[in-house]
């Protein structure tokens, strides 16, 4: 009986070792997965976070992944490049977008339509402008006017606008006559045209600019944040850059300061950090306003996967996020690390 017990014991314990080992291993191979496009000599390619080059420069243009794909250009042709690295089989695309909610906008003698990730042709080219699809919609052109394709295939807006941008929060700014409002899903005006320009709704706050002055409004659209700003942004982690004077801050969501404008420009927060530009170098800030990577590069991007792309003597390379070289700066320009 004590021998089963000890070797019910032993084999409960070599299963746990096992799946914490599979574990391991899995998100190593995750992780291997993240690539960044990098610029050598004229040409792209791709590193791992580790700084391997796993696919070769011998692209004209590439950009980030997006759900698993890359936009890539060859001979003045656009398609797509797969996280495993291999090519898309169609290569004939004159201007492409990426890849969002499974789909990707795609332009074939200036008309546009839509593919699915194997680059089957989902919706064929027809439209004279299209814009991504969010929440389930996407914008779409015809002639000069915009309305709104709600997926797979049905238009929901009729096109009608001068402009429409992308659904966030269930809601769309759509500009007429000169003005932004905004629309819901079936299409239904829930914010009169009356703004001079509008964002995005994130955290049922929309920035807007009435007046010459930027401020936020409610999904009701109802002032929240008085338009006092030279210039606002939409809010990122909960804060939201805005412009007083020359110099830029952050305000949170109840319209306060929570970073006084101090600084020549600034990014969104991204994973915690905002890059800064002060004194023609550039660093990196906390919500709190404090700094955590003095001010020391010549051009830096927002933090992605932990690593944030810098600049310095006309070369590029990777940070952490206290400031160390992940990555030394040894490319004419980089990108980011996406899945």
């Amino acid at each position: 009986m004590n021998f089963f017990l000890i070797f019910i014991s032993i084999c409960v314990i070599v299963f746990i070792l096992i799946y914490f080992l599979v574990l391991r291993n899995l998100s190593s191979k995750t992780n291997q997965f993240l690539f960044a496009p990098v610029l050598i000599d004229g040409e792209y390619g791709y590193i791992t976070k580790t700084g391997m080059m796993v696919i070769p420069p011998q692209f004209e243009v590439a950009s980030n992944f997006q759900e698993g794909r890359a936009r890539i250009k060859i001979n003045g042709k656009w398609g797509y490049l797969t996280d495993n690295g291999k090519i898309g089989a169609r290569f004939e695309f004159d201007d492409v977008g990426d890849f969002s909610q499974g789909l990707a906008r795609v332009s074939i003698g200036g008309k546009w339509g839509f593919v699915g990730k194997f680059l089957e042709s989902y919706i064929p080219p027809m439209y004279d402008g299209a814009m991504n699809f969010r929440e389930g919609l996407a914008s779409i052109k015809f002639g000069d006017t915009w309305g709104v394709l709600k997926y797979p295939d049905v238009i929901i807006v009729e096109p009608q606008y001068d402009e429409v941008s992308y659904f966030c929060d269930g809601l769309a700014a759509f500009k007429t006559q000169g003005k932004w409002g905004f629309i819901d899903k079936i299409g239904k005006i829930v914010i009169e045209p009356q703004f001079d320009r509008a964002g995005g709704f994130v955290d049922d706050l929309a920035v807007v600019s009435t007046g010459g002055k930027w401020g936020f409004i409610d999904k009701a659209g109802k002032i929240a944040i008085e338009p006092q700003f030279k210039l606002a942004s939409t809010f990122c982690e909960g804060l939201a850059k805005i412009k007083i004077g020359d110099k830029w801050g952050f305000i949170d969501k109840a319209g306060k300061i929570a970073i006084e404008p101090q600084f020549e420009k600034v990014g969104d927060f991204q994973e915690g950090l905002s890059w800064f530009n002060f004194g023609r170098k550039f660093g990196y800030i906390d919500k709190t306003g404090r700094i955590i990577i003095e001010p020391q590069f010549d051009d830096v991007s927002d933090f992605c996967e932990g690593l944030a792309g810098f600049g310095i003597n006309g070369k590029f390379g990777f940070i952490n996020k206290e400031g160390k070289i992940a990555i030394r700066a040894k490319y004419d320009k980089v990108g980011s690390f996406h899945a």
